[in-house]
C-alpha cells in the first residue's frame, strides 16, 4: 500500500482546519505566566495543555525542540508525552530541530525523527543545508521513503542572516542566485521531480513572514500549477507579520503558507489559549480567502 505524502496530508490539514501553526515555545517566562514551574514536568504540562488547546482547532502544531532539550533526558521524555497527546489528537507535527550534518551523521538525525515507530517521530522537521542542500541527501531519502516532510532554512528574520543568504551563488546550476533563492529553487526542483500527486510538496522552505523577500531575490508572485512548495512562515503575530497580509507578503504562494504563531497565541495564557485559538483561525481564514 502507497505510503502518504506529507504534501497529500499538509494539503487535507489546509483543506479541513486552514493554515494556523500553532508553535509549542515553553520559555521560562510563559511557564512562569502560567503558574508552572520552570522544570521539564512544566513544559510537559505546558505542552500537553496546548496540545489539548489545538485538537479540534487547528491540525498542525510546530514545538520548539530547544526548550525540551534544555532539561536533558527528562526534557526528551517529557516531549515523547506531549508528542504522544499530538499523535491522539490527529495534529500534524513539525519539529523545529533545525538539523544539519554530513553522510551518516545527518542520516541518524532523520532516523530520530522521521524513522515510523521512532520515539521521537513526527510528520517533519526543520533542516539546516549551510554545508549544501545536497548535504542533506540521505534525509531527503529516508523522508520521501517514509512520506515525511522537511522544511529546508531559506530566508530567515534574524539580521545576522541577511549577509549569508542575500550573498550570491558563485558558480553551478543557480549561478547569479541569492543562496536563499537557489535554496527555494533546489527545493522546488526536487517536488518537481518526485511528481508531488496533490497540490503541496513535501519538501518545504522556512521563510520569515517580516522579511521583504525580495531583498533575498525571492519572487512569489505566481506558484506552480501543480506540486507548489509548502512556506513554513515564522515572525506573525507577536513578531510583527500581519495574518491579513498574507497574500502582499507571499503573493501565489499564499495558499502554500504555513502562518506558525507562538507568543501571541501562548501569551494568553491556560484559560483563554483556546478562544485565542480560534481567534487566530478565523483571521487565518479570511486572509486565505
Amino acid at each position: 500500500m502507497p505510503v502518504s505524502t506529507f504534501g497529500d496530508r499538509l494539503d487535507a490539514a489546509f483543506g479541513r482546519w486552514g493554515q494556523l501553526c500553532v508553535g509549542i515555545d515553553p520559555h521560562a517566562w510563559l511557564l512562569s505566566d502560567w503558574n508552572l514551574p520552570d522544570t521539564a514536568d512544566g513544559a510537559e504540562s505546558f505542552g500537553r495543555r496546548v496540545v489539548a488547546a489545538c485538537a479540534g482547532r487547528v491540525g498542525l502544531i510546530k514545538p520548539q525542540l530547544a526548550f525540551y532539550e534544555r532539561f536533558g533526558s527528562r526534557g526528551y521524555l517529557a516531549f515523547e508525552r506531549v508528542l504522544a497527546d499530538a499523535h491522539a489528537a490527529e495534529l500534524l507535527v513539525i519539529a523545529d530541530v533545525k538539523r544539519g550534518d554530513l553522510g551518516t551523521s545527518v542520516a541518524a538525525y532523520g532516523e530520530a525523527w522521521l524513522t515510523p515507530g521512532s520515539p521521537l517521530e513526527v510528520d517533519a522537521i526543520t533542516v539546516n543545508a549551510y554545508m549544501g542542500v545536497g548535504s542533506l541527501e540521505p534525509v531527503f531519502e529516508l523522508a520521501a521513503a517514509a512520506g515525511k516532510g522537511l522544511f529546508v532554512l531559506s530566508a530567515t528574520s534574524n539580521p545576522e542572516a541577511s549577509a549569508l543568504q542575500r550573498a550570491r551563488v558563485p558558480d553551478g546550476p543557480y549561478a547569479g542566485e541569492t543562496v536563499a533563492r537557489a535554496v527555494f529553487d533546489d527545493v522546488a526542483e526536487r517536488n518537481l521531480r518526485a511528481g508531488a500527486s496533490g497540490r503541496l510538496g513535501s519538501i518545504g522552505v522556512v521563510l520569515g513572514a517580516t522579511l521583504d523577500l525580495a531583498d533575498f531575490g525571492l519572487d512569489l508572485s505566481v506558484a506552480p500549477p501543480g506540486g507548489a512548495t509548502p512556506i513554513l512562515a515564522p515572525g506573525f503575530g507577536h513578531q510583527g507579520a500581519h495574518v491579513a497580509d498574507l497574500g502582499n507578503l507571499f503573493g501565489g504562494y499564499a495558499h502554500s503558507v504555513i502562518v506558525s504563531e507562538s507568543r501571541s497565541v501562548l501569551s494568553a495564557g491556560p484559560d483563554r489559549i483556546g478562544q485565542a485559538i480560534a481567534r487566530r483561525v478565523l483571521e487565518a481564514g479570511a486572509a486565505r480567502g
